[in-house]
């Protein structure tokens, strides 16, 4: 993964290039001081990672995030913490590091982006591929037939009388149990982890205790559920 660092602090950029080396596939390509800089340089470049502090002279991280034309995946690397829950409202922000930077929660935040890289990758290549009869699913909203390609979906969860179907592009709502759906999405990709979820088991990023995190959903694994959850998975 090609990466750069943008920080107006010289010691904090080489911590994170020390971090950095230790990790196999992660390539430090670019350091900046300036959000101005970096912008200058993503204009002629594309980078999988960023490194972002969010104080800095001129142009915050945040604002410079808000800038760019799709932003890469970034972690933020700050020694504020009154920007976590807005941060999170960003597709791209994988992870948000206080300083001085704890190297396991470093490696972890990094573990995810490389994560998301990845699945992206194979998203892309699937996306040249074209889809058969099996992997489309129709829903019936608003008197309307909506196509949905089931690859793209992430997570089914029962709201009442409803289900919500989240995709990598929308999420849509439909009149329809868990119980109907869950007949219809291939099982070998799908699996029912709790009374009121449906996952794609390809979309994990993360599994800690008795929850998974899908995208930026945290959802519950029943303890029936997990044994199977944990079967289904290429584990080391």
């Amino acid at each position: 993964m090609k990466c750069i660092i943008i920080d107006d602090e010289a010691t904090a950029r080489l911590i994170i290039e020390n971090y950095c080396s230790d990790i196999k596939g992660l390539q430090i390509i670019e350091q900046f001081s300036n959000a101005i800089d970096a912008m200058k340089y993503l204009n002629q470049h594309t980078v999988d990672l960023i490194f972002l502090d969010i104080h800095m002279p001129n142009f915050n991280g945040m604002d410079f995030i808000q800038t760019i034309k799709n932003p890469p995946n970034v972690i933020l690397t700050t020694s504020d913490s009154n920007f976590a829950i807005e941060a999170f409202e960003y597709e791209c922000i994988v992870g948000y590091l206080i300083k001085p930077i704890d190297l396991n929660k470093f490696n972890k935040a990094v573990q995810k982006a490389v994560t998301q890289f990845k699945s992206k990758k194979v998203e892309n290549q699937k996306a040249d591929v074209s889809l058969n009869e099996d992997d489309i699913l129709y829903v019936n909203i608003d008197r309307r037939l909506i196509k949905i390609d089931m690859p793209s979906i992430y997570l089914v969860e029962a709201k009442g009388d409803y289900i919500m179907i989240k995709t990598e592009t929308k999420n849509y709502i439909v009149h329809s149990t868990l119980k109907k759906i869950e007949e219809k999405l291939p099982d070998h990709t799908f699996l029912k982890v709790h009374r009121s979820y449906i996952i794609n088991v390809q979309k994990i990023i993360d599994i800690e205790d008795n929850c998974v995190l899908i995208k930026k959903d945290i959802v519950p694994v029943s303890r029936s559920n997990r044994p199977i959850l944990m079967k289904r998975l290429n584990l080391l």
